[in-house]
This record gives C-alpha cells, structure tokens and sequence, in this order.
C-alpha cells in the first residue's frame, strides 16, 4: 500500500504533536502526582496513608468507563466533538481535585480525569486512521509513541520540581494549563475528519453484541483476561511505588530518577518487541516473557523473606527492572492478540477490550497495594501469583 494521506490534515509535525500531547495526557496526570502522594495524604489527613493508592487507580476506573463511550460517541457525531467534550471532562475533574479539601472529593475528580481523559485516549488513534493508511499510519503512530513512552519518565521529575517550589496542588494547576492549552489547539487547529455521511448511531445494541462476541471467543476473551491479569500487579507497583522507593527505601528526591530509569526499560522493551515479533511471533514473546517474570517473581520473593520484605536497593532495582522489562513486552503484544479475531469490529472492539482488562485489574491492584505494610513482600507475591495465572490461561486461550 503506498505512503498517501487519506484526507487533508495538519502538517505531519504539528498533528503528531498535538496527538501526542492528547495521548499524554494520561500518563502525565498518573505520573506527575507520585512524588506529591504523601503530602496528598497529610493535607486531606488520611488515617491510612495506603488509601492514596486510590488517587492512582481511580483514574483507570475513568478510563474503562470512558473507552467505552467515547469511541462510539465518535463514529456518531463526529472525532472532534467527542474529543472535545472528553477534555472538558478532565478539565472539571483537574479543578476539583485541584482544589478538594476532603479525599472523598479529591477521588471524585480523579475518577472525572480518567473518563475524560478516554476521550483523547481513544479518539486520537481514530484521528490518526481516518487520516493515514499504512506505513503512513505505521510511522505516524511511531512518532507519536515516541513521545508517548517519554512522558513517563519525565512527569515524576516535572512533579518533584514543582513541590520545591509550590504545593501538591500547584501540580493539578499545570495538568490544568496543559489540559487547557490542548483543548484550545485542539479546537483552532485540528480539521473534523469523519464525514457526515460516514457517520453511524451510537447503539447500545452494538455494544452489548461486541461484548458478547468477545466472551464467545475464547482467543479474544482468553488475551483480554489475560491482559486484566498482567495489569494487575503493574497498576499496584504504579499506585505502591512512590511508598516503596521514596519513602520505605528513602530515596526522597531521588524517587522520580529511579522511577524515569524504570519508566525507560519499558520503553527500551517495547523496542525489543517490535525488532524481534516479526521473526519469531507474539504467542512465543509472550509465553517467554510470562514464564521469566514467574521465576524471578518466585526467586525474588524468597530472597525478600530472608530479608523480612526489606531486601537491598540494589537487588530491587534489578528485580524490578526485569519485571518492567517482560511487562512492557506483555503490554506491546496481549491487546494485538485479543483483537486478531476481531477485524470486523476492531473500533468498539478495540474500546471494550481495553475496558474489560482495565475493570479485571483494578480491584486486583487495589487488593495488592492495601496490603502494603512497609515491605514489598505484597507486591512480589503480586508479580508471582499473577503471572502463574497469566501463564494458566495463555495454556487456556492458546492450546489447539
């Protein structure tokens, strides 16, 4: 298929910079709050500092609402609208959490950025479609990952820098500004790319037959189960990390560096993933990748106990590492597997795949993180426990 622009668009720089500032929207507003979670927790005087965990997992409680309704929404009255309407969203949850006084409120706003925020999430991938076709699309979505995969690295350090000069809530005023800075550039710049005439209802029906559609199929459902279970102990370490690195371990200032170091192994794995998927398939990357975090899961747990849940920096660092490293090859594979059967209605497909993994998690993730008692032992047992599921059902959705 030849290198062509589907419609008219922005120029390729500004588009993939628009659409990556969208996208990143999310991993900004999870990241940049870890290094500000403590003070979160002193200022709205929580009894139990575990529960700021929840200011991290409600956001994708948001999000699995929101995958859902935005993308139909978009195929019935049009990308921009839906993206619009989901911003604005997210503008109204970063105020009140901005500005909440109790925590009840603070995981109120929280829970309105996540379901805005599904709006760019999901749209923007349709923008980039209805747009470009082929390697056109391919190296569009490229560059836009490109950028995405940055962000993680830098929020924590954005974060900690704003909390030696202003407050927790200075952080929500900048996700604020860039929340409001994208909606604008959004509105004045980006061109509606779905035609009137190629618009469709948004149904329930539909939803409700795509659901039943993946539960039927047992590779779909099998990849999607799958993909819930790996997340959960990924979105514990992402709602627990700040509590593990900076303050169990102490590492104070220096927790955004470790964490961008281990925000970049999954980044340099999903790299791994994309020269090496082509020679030797996802189903092999991902049994590999499953059984390596099971043993080291196990060896690793074994290890902490000697050292009553508190094992040396170095060894976590590592432990954690691999972990990262087999988890962004997972992330870069389960969610192409579970959509292989499901061409034929790969937008709505697509949405409620990621919804349902996204809904198997958090409970798990919740349940793993409450469990924190100042040793990491939970959130190895996590890894361990969840990748020998992981493992039962691959054997499950992948046999003859």
């Amino acid at each position: 298929m030849s290198i062509e622009k589907i419609k008219p668009a922005l120029p390729m720089g500004e588009f993939v910079t628009l659409m990556a500032l969208l996208m990143s929207l999310v991993a900004l507003t999870i990241d940049a709050m870890l290094p500000g979670l403590a003070d979160v927790g002193r200022d709205l005087k929580l009894e139990n500092i575990n529960n700021t965990q929840l200011i991290i997992t409600s956001i994708f409680v948001g999000l699995a609402i929101g995958q859902l309704f935005y993308g139909p929404l978009s195929d019935s009255i049009g990308r921009k609208p839906a993206v619009s309407m989901g911003v604005a969203v997210f503008i109204v949850g970063c105020l009140l959490s901005m500005f909440a006084t109790t925590f009840e409120v603070m995981l109120i706003g929280r829970l309105l950025q996540g379901l805005g925020l599904g709006g760019p999430r999901t749209v923007c991938i349709a923008l980039v479609r209805d747009q470009y076709e082929g390697p056109a699309m391919a190296r569009i979505m490229s560059f836009i990952m490109t950028i995405f995969i940055l962000v993680p690295m830098l929020a924590p350090l954005l974060g900690q820098g704003i909390l030696l000069v202003a407050t927790w809530r200075a952080i929500f005023a900048m996700i604020l500004a860039l929340g409001l800075l994208s909606l604008i550039w959004f509105q004045l710049r980006q061109p509606e790319t779905l035609a009137v005439e190629d618009r469709r209802p948004m149904s329930l029906t539909a939803i409700l037959a795509a659901t039943g559609e993946i539960f039927r199929n047992r590779v779909a459902f099998g990849y999607t189960l799958m993909s819930g279970i790996v997340f959960a102990p990924f979105l514990a370490y992402i709602s627990s990390v700040q509590q593990v690195l900076q303050v169990q371990y102490e590492l104070g200032a220096y927790f955004p560096l470790a964490f961008g170091v281990l925000a970049l192994i999954i980044g340099c794995s999903s790299f791994v993933n994309g020269r090496m998927v082509s020679r030797v398939g996802m189903l092999w990357m991902v049994k590999r990748a499953t059984i390596v975090s099971v043993v080291v899961s196990i060896l690793f747990s074994v290890w902490s106990y000697r050292y009553a849940g508190h094992p040396p920096l170095i060894s976590l660092f590592a432990f954690l590492a691999i972990l990262m490293f087999c988890t962004g090859i997972l992330f870069g594979n389960l969610n192409s597997m579970a959509m292989e059967p499901l061409g034929h209605i790969a937008g709505i497909g697509a949405a409620i795949v990621g919804s349902i993994s996204t809904l198997i998690s958090v409970p798990a993730a919740i349940l793993i993180g409450q469990a924190y008692e100042g040793n990491v032992m939970p959130l190895i047992l996590g890894f361990a426990f969840g990748g020998m599921a992981a493992l039962l059902v691959l054997y499950w959705t992948s046999r003859k």
